[in-house]
């Protein structure tokens, strides 16, 4: 039998937008609620504020805002999107808000689904949502990354209070030839033994039913973490696993203009780009405003470094997100911006 072989497009990433709440917490607010300060915040993590959503608003009303500033940017009419998919651990309806999201925007063609990785959630989705481009399956795409971890944190915890923020991040992806792919190679990796060192646990609540029989209350601890391990995790999976992208794809760590990670702490950021020796100067992050905004944090950054005009069409960028699950991923980016 003579054998087949398939020809798969390309993608390109022609829009981005995103959207933060209004509230702004600094290091030296949350010290009058916990026993903490700034200087010993911004030394551990490198974080000095977060931002958290306000009673005025939700994350479905954020993640429009950024889907809506990647369309503008990318120059579509909302009828044209195909898909849309939400990378969120906190949707305002446990169902997915994604669907609400497709309703907001007006977008009736596109089929709206919520994807969940934690962390990893953005890059987790922005790779499921290239494999139905490239097949032609389908032509545009929109990836928002967004979550309200704000909900979820015990504000009374200082470990891990300090650590969190809420925000949303959006990408717009095309379908294109080959020779313009702007996803150039991708890798991703999950290790359930480990979930225990980050995860967000149900409450074991069960109350009487019926005659002698019981169920199980809804409800949710809040978010549970080993800080240490989680550090350890980072720093030995995220440089082996872009090391193993760089390779695969045939790139030499210096012709990176951009280094692009999943905005959990300064610390993790720091020891990767040593590991390559990538200057930092090309080490991309907005942590010490926003803390770690979960799938929010690599579209976030994407954007706002668009927006200032460091990041310019054509260039390359290495990204990985890492977080619950234990999940991680690599993605090897080229960014085009609008037609």
């Amino acid at each position: 039998m003579a054998e087949t072989s398939i020809t798969l497009g390309g993608v390109a990433l022609v829009g981005c937008g995103s959207a933060t709440p209004a509230q702004r917490i600094s290091n030296d607010q949350l010290g009058q609620r916990v026993d903490t300060n700034d200087s010993w915040i911004r030394s551990r993590t490198g974080i000095s504020a977060r931002h958290v959503i306000g009673p005025d608003e939700t994350l479905t009303g954020l993640s429009h805002q950024a889907a809506a500033n990647a369309l503008r940017m990318a120059g579509w009419e909302s009828e044209s999107i195909d898909l849309i998919l939400l990378a969120t651990s906190t949707p305002d309806d446990l169902f997915g808000s994604a669907p609400q999201l497709q309703a907001i925007l007006g977008a009736q063609k596109a089929v709206a689904f919520d994807l969940t990785a934690a962390c990893s959630g953005f890059l987790f989705a922005l790779v499921t949502a290239a494999q139905f481009l490239r097949t032609g399956a389908m032509r545009r795409a929109l990836v928002i990354g967004a979550d309200q971890l704000s909900r979820w944190v015990d504000w009374d915890d200082r470990r891990s209070c300090v650590l969190f923020g809420d925000g949303a991040g959006a990408v717009a992806l095309e379908a294109t030839s080959p020779d313009q792919n702007g996803l150039l190679g991708f890798q991703l990796k999950s290790d359930g033994s480990r979930g225990d060192c980050l995860n967000l646990p149900q409450v074991q609540n069960y109350l009487s039913l019926v005659a002698g029989n019981s169920h199980q209350q809804g409800g949710f601890k809040p978010i549970q973490m080993n800080g240490q391990e989680v550090y350890k995790f980072a720093v030995r999976e995220v440089p082996t696993i872009l090391q193993s992208l760089l390779k695969a794809t045939n790139t030499k760590p210096e012709s990176l203009d951009w280094l692009l990670l999943h905005q959990a702490n300064q610390r993790i950021l720091d020891a990767v780009a040593d590991r390559f020796a990538i200057p930092q100067a090309k080490v991309l992050s907005n942590l010490a405003e926003y803390g770690n905004t979960s799938a929010a944090t690599i579209p976030l950054m994407l954007d706002e470094a668009v927006q200032d005009e460091r990041i310019k069409p054509g260039q390359l960028i290495a990204s990985s997100g890492f977080g619950a699950g234990l999940s991680w991923g690599a993605a090897l980016i080229r960014w085009q911006g609008p037609a």
